[in-house]
C-alpha cells in the first residue's frame, strides 16, 4: 500500500498525477482525516480536514485487517442495542481525530506533526506484524513511533535538519540506525537523513 497525506489545496492534484502514473485501478480509497481545532475565519467555511489516498501497487494482493481496526462509538447508541453499543463500530473513510495538542505529552514540538492516533490506525491495518514501513517525508518521526510500538520496522527519510534532531530524541527507546547521505555536493551543510529500526 502507498499513503499520500496532503490538505485541500493539494490533494486533487496529487489524485490526478497518482492515477496517471499508478493507474486508477490502484486508488482505494480517499480517507479524510477530520479536526476540529484553530481558528474559524469568516468569509468561508474553515477547513478542518486533511486527505490521505489510498493506492494498492496490486489491486488483487494487499493488506487490510479488518480486525485490527480501533473501534468508535456509535452517534446514537440507544438505536442499535446494548451489545452493538459497547463493542462500537468501525472507522469509515472520515476519521475524526484531534491534532496533536499543543500542551499534550505526544508534542514534540515539530510544527507539521501527526497524530499517533492516525498512524497508528494505518499501520495496523495495512501492515502485518514484522512489516518494515517507509515514510519519505518524515518529519517528527510520528510513522517510526507509531510502526516501533506495533512490532514493525521503520525506514525514515528527510532532509530537513531540525526534523532529524526531532527523530533521534524522539525514537531513542528503539535504537535505531541513523545515516546521512549528501544528495548534491554543493548543498554541503544539507543531506538526506534516514533513520531505520530494520
Amino acid at each position: 500500500s502507498f499513503f499520500v497525506h496532503l490538505d485541500y489545496r493539494e490533494v486533487h492534484y496529487a489524485k490526478v498525477a497518482l492515477d496517471r502514473l499508478l493507474g486508477r485501478d490502484r486508488f482505494r480509497n480517499e480517507i479524510i482525516w477530520a479536526y476540529d481545532f484553530g481558528g474559524r475565519p469568516k468569509r468561508w467555511w474553515p477547513a478542518k480536514h486533511d486527505s490521505i489516498l489510498w493506492y494498492t501497487l496490486d489491486p488483487k494482493r494487499y493488506v487490510f485487517q479488518f480486525e485490527e481496526m480501533d473501534r468508535i462509538p456509535y452517534m446514537a447508541p440507544g438505536l442499535v442495542g446494548k451489545d452493538k453499543a459497547a463493542r462500537g463500530k468501525t472507522p469509515t473513510d472520515v476519521w475524526w481525530h484531534t491534532i496533536v495538542p499543543t500542551n499534550g505529552r505526544e508534542k514534540t514540538g515539530y510544527p507539521t506533526q501527526k497524530p499517533l492516533g492516525v498512524l497508528e490506525r494505518i499501520i495496523k491495518v495495512h501492515t502485518e506484524p514484522g512489516d518494515t514501513v517507509l515514510d519519505f517525508f518524515a518529519g517528527s518521526g510520528t510513522t517510526g513511533e507509531a510502526a516501533a510500538r506495533l512490532g514493525r520496522g521503520f525506514v525514515l527519510i528527510d532532509e530537513n535538519q531540525d526534523a532529524i534532531a526531532t527523530m533521534r530524541t524522539r525514537l531513542a527507546e528503539w535504537e535505531p540506525d541513523i545515516a546521512v547521505h549528501e544528495t548534491d555536493q554543493r548543498r554541503s551543510q544539507r543531506g538526506t537523513n534516514s533513520t531505520s529500526n530494520t
